[in-house]
């Protein structure tokens, strides 16, 4: 019988036990997959420790990759035999196999790996709605980018600099900053000794830029919208370093900016919508675009990736394996 990461209570990286489950047979609509690697984002994070509460016992995790076992009735899209990943839907990825809605799947391109799949999946369909539909950049601006060597960050910056943009983002130590200029970032700032907002109006020769996105959340997002242009859009799409604060819509009036809270889940809540966001990353993908996984560990290990990436220790994207 497969093992599992559950917890039974909500709390720090100590309430994850690796326990034996048992699974039925894929009903109308589903499949068992048999997953091989499972990706690590700080989603999780969020949902071990109740900040996103779930109904307990449960699995966490919101991202594998693996292959068919078998399909239940009225399946279409995929067979047995195939390699597929998939994103949000239902919590549960941290197992070794699971039963999962066949229409939330994504049928993987031969050009990518098991664990480069693991590692883009999440973050780089974020980045796709993030620079395609939240904010669509265009050739020559400018755009503030936090967070600019994690596994979002990463893949950000080269996909805008491929674009024609010009990246400002924000990391924490010298090395971070070295990762995120050797992937695309034109001007890195260390926010941990820089007053990142004073950096921007420099750089911008005071202009600032039409948008920020930030999925660091309480300790960047007042200095965010300083950094923003008139009729700029800081794109809050995470709260890593906690939530932001309350917001009075009165502060925007001055420079008329805009505030958006978008999510993945919106943008995967269809086999259309998925699609459309998962065709332009693969086409980056398939055009140069790297995927750096800097961290890998056991699934049965989980405890010790949560310590480390909610400890800001890790770079880039980092899996589980199983």
């Amino acid at each position: 019988m497969p093992n599992s990461i559950v917890i039974n209570e909500h709390g720090g990286p100590e309430v994850m036990k690796w326990v034996e489950i048992t699974l039925q047979n894929p009903g109308r609509g589903e499949v068992l997959i048999n997953q091989t690697k499972v990706g690590l984002n700080f989603i999780d994070i969020y949902q071990r420790s109740g900040v996103y509460p779930l109904d307990l016992p449960s699995s966490i995790g919101m991202e594998g990759v693996g292959v068919v076992e078998s399909i239940g009735e009225d399946v279409e899209n995929v067979k047995v035999g195939d390699r597929v990943g998939y994103v949000m839907g239902t919590p549960g990825s941290y197992t070794e196999s699971r039963i999962y809605p066949a229409d939330r799947l994504i049928k993987l391109p031969d050009f990518l790996s098991d664990s480069q799949a693991a590692a883009v999946l999440l973050k780089g369909l974020t980045v796709s709605y993030l620079i395609n539909r939240t904010f669509a950049v265009k050739k020559g601006q400018t755009v503030l980018l936090h967070a600019a060597a994690g596994g979002v960050g990463l893949l950000a910056c080269q996909w805008l600099s491929r674009l024609g943009v010009e990246v400002i983002g924000t990391v924490s130590t010298d090395e971070k900053a070295e990762r995120a200029s050797a992937h695309g970032c034109h001007h890195t700032v260390n926010y941990s000794r820089e007053d990142f907002s004073a950096k921007v109006d420099e750089i911008t020769e005071g202009k600032g830029v039409p948008v920020v996105y930030d999925g660091v959340g309480a300790d960047t997002f007042e200095g965010s919208l300083k950094c923003l242009a008139p009729f700029g859009v800081l794109a809050s799409f995470g709260a890593a370093s906690g939530a932001p604060p309350e917001l009075k819509i009165a502060d925007l009036a001055k420079k008329s900016l805009y505030v958006t809270r978008p999510g993945l889940g919106p943008h995967t809540a269809t086999p259309q919508l998925t699609e459309e966001i998962a065709t332009p990353l693969f086409d980056a993908i398939r055009n140069g675009i790297s995927i750096p996984i800097y961290q890998k560990y056991s699934l049965k290990d989980a405890a010790d990736a949560h310590q480390d990436l909610q400890s800001r220790k890790t770079t880039g994207s980092a899996i589980l394996e199983i």
